[in-house]
């Protein structure tokens, strides 16, 4: 039984007849004449393209073809004798039912000297509908059918697709033209294991190793996509499909075919990277670990190494005759290359070098140059030697505006045995840079809002005044979480009377506001405290939550413990120095962890009167009291923030504990070191530590 189908007149071709087609795993038409009458089609065809008219010119015969410009290849195929090749065409295939389906083929044209004694042409399809729509899977190349190699000879040396034949040990032992082609080499180098070298050296053990795996477990298909190596050069994404011959169970040989997929494969890339950059840049705290996370999205993919690089912060653009100078604050290289990439640092490089170009010309700029010879005006100075013996060849710098400026420069290198980085990596790097844009963007605003309020804040963290009997010291630790601006604040400060006045507060929030927010606070409860310089602390606490809340009510909330201490010389006759009185300490807390009393001995309590809720949360007006506690001589009072007590995962009844073990062992110590101590062995959290200590003289002093 025949399962294709010629005309009477067909005959044969180059002596053979045209049934040598029959079983091609591929689709083959033959046609005659100038007219192109269709001659004879094998099964394959028939099965994607319907049965059609023998006898009639092919025109008529796919008169249902949308695509009917891809039959004006067979007049100059026929009439130069050149071959043709489509690949990945889209062709809209009708079915006898009534569907409609776009399916994707590539196709080789070769003319024929004789079909029925007349020139024709041979046409091969191969379907590649799932290389290029990723979606569907081809259907079997063909049914299992006993091949030789003498019946597939005529139809690969015609072929102009990368087809060939192995025996069934994986040698490889003929193929078309298009190999020979694609490649620039040879079949003598190329027979045998010699196709292997094609791959890319990366791809090549990977590949040899899949391929005669297959050959021992003889699968029913075979699909490997590697990168291979054009006779220009450049290295492409292909899929290498094989389909073993068998016989009685035996395997006789292997056909395979190679598709070239770079385009699909470069758009699958495109996709995967610009979702990596979008969710690693927004995923991170601060600018210096988004553009950090930017870098490692970059390579190794597009690029061997790349360093990402902030510039200062100034009203106008650089001139061009001015230098520049940058801060590296990421940098990451392929794994392979040599270990040594310099850490993140300031460099500084002329107005001629490639990254001050980048920067006043606001576009990217691209580079090559011979492996290893980096020239000193394109490579930031930092990583010039690295990338010397990286052998780095080529590189783009490509500047980040946010706000109209430039206010980052990314630098990527290609190294080693990767391509060049050609305009289309380089559009594609500019491209995963901009869908970060946003993110970095916000990033960079943010690291500026707390370069700001950290200054804010340490402006107003002042040296507590010298008293000629207190002894005074207050300390301040930022977060060791570079994203966050606390709002903790201490202040201290005498009244007219000789009254010393402490204060530590905290404000809600880690950013700008909250640092403008405990500026203000601390100026009002200041201008308070001078003003009703005799009131209790509650009541001047209470004054100072109306006034923030009438003023500004979205100020937020905040706690603090402000307390006044007075007597000692205040009681003795005259202020002069004489006969020490007794010291009294007046306080009131509000919402904030409770004052630490130390005594001389090293006894430690907690003063836990006049407690009351956080400022912003009770009505204007509403009461606060104070507490009036006596000071024994020599002891210490300790006001702090919870960052000196809290940990993560930890009750803050521990922390409490450990900060009355630590200050009891430190009660004799001077008060400076203290709280030295006192934050030097304070927990690891996120959070800032504040902390003021008041020290009375020691009896007889």
């Amino acid at each position: 039984m025949s399962f294709s189908r010629r005309s009477p007149e067909s005959g044969k071709l180059s002596g053979l007849p045209l049934e040598v087609f029959d079983p091609a795993p591929v689709g083959v038409l033959v046609c005659r004449g100038p007219r192109h009458v269709l001659t004879y089609m094998n099964a394959a065809y028939r099965e994607v393209f319907g049965d059609r008219r023998l006898g009639a010119p092919v025109r008529e015969a796919f008169a249902d073809l949308e695509q009917q410009g891809y039959l004006d290849l067979f007049d100059s195929v026929l009439r130069c004798g050149e071959p043709a090749r489509v690949s990945a065409a889209p062709v809209t295939v009708r079915y006898a039912h009534g569907g409609v389906e776009q399916r994707f083929f590539s196709f080789s044209i070769s003319r024929i000297d004789s079909v029925g004694g007349v020139p024709g042409v041979l046409v091969a399809v191969v379907e590649v509908t799932r290389e290029v729509t990723s979606t569907t899977r081809a259907r079997t190349l063909a049914e299992e059918r006993r091949r030789t190699l003498l019946r597939y000879e005529s139809l690969v040396a015609a072929s102009t697709e990368k087809v060939w034949v192995a025996g069934p040990d994986g040698l490889l032992l003929e193929g078309s033209r298009g190999w020979e082609r694609a490649t620039g080499r040879p079949w003598a180098e190329l027979r045998g294991t010699g196709w292997l070298d094609t791959a890319h050296p990366d791809d090549r053990a990977a590949l040899a190793e899949a391929w005669f795996r297959a050959m021992a477990e003889v699968p029913e298909r075979f699909r490997h996509a590697y990168r291979l190596r054009y006779a220009d050069g450049t290295y492409r994404h292909c899929v290498l499909r094989a389909v073993p011959v068998r016989n009685n169970g035996a395997v006789l040989e292997w056909m395979a075919a190679c598709v070239d997929v770079e385009e699909q494969w470069r758009e699958e890339l495109r996709g995967d990277l610009l979702g990596r950059a979008a969710a690693a840049v927004t995923e991170s705290g601060n600018a210096p670990d988004a553009f950090a996370a930017l870098s490692r999205v970059l390579v190794p993919a597009l690029a061997d190494e790349c360093g990402i690089y902030l510039l200062p912060e100034t009203a106008e653009p650089p001139s061009p005759d001015a230098s520049l100078t940058v801060k590296r604050v990421a940098a990451t290289a392929r794994e392979g290359l040599p270990a040594g990439l310099p850490p993140r640092r300031e460099e500084h490089v002329g107005p001629g070098h490639a990254l001050a170009r980048a920067v006043r010309e606001r576009r990217p700029v691209h580079c090559s140059f011979p492996p290893g010879a980096v020239p000193a005006d394109v490579a930031p100075p930092g990583v010039l030697p690295w990338l010397a013996r990286a052998g780095a060849h080529s590189g783009v710098i490509l500047p980040v505006l946010v706000d109209d400026a430039v206010a980052a420069v990314v630098t990527a290198f290609a190294c080693g045995d990767r391509a060049p980085i050609g305009p289309r990596d380089r559009a594609l790097v500019r491209e995963v840079v901009e869908q970060a844009h946003d993110a970095l963007s916000q990033a960079l605003r943010l690291q500026r809002s707390q370069r700001v309020a950290r200054a804010l804040q340490h402006s107003l963290l002042t040296e507590p005044p010298d008293h000629p009997r207190l002894r005074i010291a207050a300390r301040y630790l930022p977060s060791p979480a570079a994203a966050d601006v606390g709002g903790d604040w201490y202040d201290s400060f005498p009244l007219p009377d000789g009254t010393m006045v402490l204060i530590i507060g905290d404000v809600a929030g880690h950013d700008l506001r909250a640092a403008v927010t405990m500026g203000q606070m601390r100026s009002m409860l200041r201008a308070l405290a001078a003003d009703h310089g005799g009131r209790p602390p509650g009541d001047v606490v209470r004054r100072l939550d109306t006034a923030v809340q009438t003023l500004d009510p979205d100020m937020g909330t905040a706690t603090c413990v402000m307390a006044r201490v007075e007597g000692g010389a205040q009681g003795a006759a005259g202020g002069d120095g004489g006969a020490e009185g007794p010291w009294r300490l007046t306080y009131t807390v509000a919402g904030h962890p409770p004052p630490l009393l130390i005594t001389e001995e090293g006894g430690t309590r907690f003063l836990e009167g006049a407690r009351s809720p956080l400022l912003g949360v009770l009505p204007p007006d509403a009461p606060r009291d104070s507490a009036v506690e006596a000071l024994p001589p020599g002891c210490t009072l300790l006001l702090y923030t919870d960052g000196l007590i809290e940990r993560p995962g930890e009750s803050l009844d521990r922390g409490l504990e450990r900060l009355c073990r630590t200050a009891a062992a430190l009660a004799r110590e001077p008060v400076g070191v203290l709280c030295d101590k006192l934050v030097a062995t304070a927990p690891v959290g996120r959070d800032d530590i504040a902390l003021i200590a008041l020290r009375l003289p020691a009896p007889g002093a």
